[in-house]
């Protein structure tokens, strides 16, 4: 939860999947960096590390040869290496796998180069590397989630101050899983639609007078902005942040908040309902959902889900859904015959099991 919040100062709710990225990565001594994908065969790609510069890699390799740089830029000694690179995440998909990609490039190249970095900090540096060396004006919420979230945890992150609050999330304590149903639909955050709506944001911010919409929480103050597409964007701003923060507070107490009752399902059905606010959100207010999403969330809710939300920039991707156990089937079935139905490519299932973050596997 908090889509769009995290470049605008706001909370977040995000958590870790247990798929992602592999870098599997040696030292050089000649200053090179090799890069090399299995998700792209015939494509090797060479470059000093000290000529690395914005524009001088593109496509996959500009990722974690951005890291390389950001680190750099940083003031950090980076060795030349050879990464080879592997995923089960779906590229595309919304699911955070270029920050999934970067942060496993860059705990490489700490680890090679000797180099010690706080994670919080080593989040801001990937950041850095997809805004400035890639292209993409992406705030630090996938960074985070990929570097700091635990084992059974969503993590609640003030993007103004990088607070982390970590509360428990384990649907499967309550009967229910977090589905993540690929859209098929591709989405690219170097498109200029991602960037308009952060300059309307920012926008908003500056007729209200405050740093960023993050600082606002009362929605009176939307009277205030003359301009019908900027209030928009400032409401769903504004309550996606307040969603993210009572999810967060009904997870880490256990109950929801209105003392509604102690059984963990009743967190669950409030979490799912709010998943289903914040897409109609982001769908009316921010503009950012896409057909294949609105059909499914309203598709998988018919069958059984307790809530669903487009997840990711937007544009494409994918959709996630609170399912109860019994209803996985159901729920798939149905999103399956209906894209079949009007002629989609078939969507993709896997389950978001909240996972630890990203960490040396040898």
């Amino acid at each position: 939860m908090g889509e769009h919040t995290d470049y605008n100062e706001g909370f977040v709710l995000p958590f870790a999947l247990a798929q992602g990225v592999i870098a599997t990565a040696s030292a050089r001594d000649d200053g090179l960096l090799v890069l090399r994908s299995k998700q792209v065969p015939d494509e090797q790609v060479t470059v000093p590390v000290d000529a690395l510069a914005p524009g001088v890699v593109s496509g996959w390799a500009a990722y974690p040869a951005g890291v390389a740089w950001s680190l750099s830029a940083a003031g950090h000694a980076v060795r030349g290496a050879s990464i080879d690179i592997d995923s089960d995440l779906p590229v595309g998909a919304g699911v955070s796998s270029s920050a999934a990609l970067e942060c496993s490039v860059a705990l490489a190249l700490c680890a090679l180069s000797g180099v010690s970095v706080p994670r919080p900090a080593l989040a801001g540096i990937a950041r850095r590397a997809e805004n400035d060396f890639v292209g993409a004006p992406t705030g630090i919420i996938d960074q985070s989630a990929a570097l700091l979230c635990r084992e059974g945890h969503a993590m609640l992150l003030d993007c103004a101050t990088l607070q982390v609050t970590h509360v428990p999330f384990r649907p499967s304590e309550a009967g229910a899983a977090a589905l993540i149903i690929d859209t098929r639909v591709a989405h690219a955050l170097v498109s200029g639609e991602y960037a308009a709506r952060r300059a309307e944001c920012e926008e908003a911010a500056r007729l209200l007078g405050v740093p960023a919409l993050g600082s606002v929480t009362d929605l009176g103050r939307l009277g205030e902005l003359h301009d019908p597409v900027l209030r928009r964007r400032a409401r769903h701003v504004i309550t996606d942040d307040a969603r993210a923060r009572a999810i967060a507070t009904a997870l880490a107490a256990g109950r929801v908040r209105d003392g509604e009752g102690e059984d963990p399902a009743d967190v669950f059905r409030f979490t799912g309902a709010l998943l289903t606010e914040a897409h109609a959100s982001l769908r009316d207010d921010f503009e950012v959902s896409w057909t294949e999403a609105d059909v499914t969330v309203d598709v998988a809710i018919t069958a059984g889900a307790l809530g669903a939300r487009m997840i990711g920039g937007g544009f494409g991707g994918s959709v996630l859904a609170l399912v109860p156990l019994d209803r996985l089937a159901p729920v798939c079935a149905a999103v399956t015959a209906t894209f079949v139905r009007r002629g989609w490519t078939p969507p993709e299932f896997f389950e978001a099991v909240p996972s630890a973050a990203a960490r040396q596997l040898a």
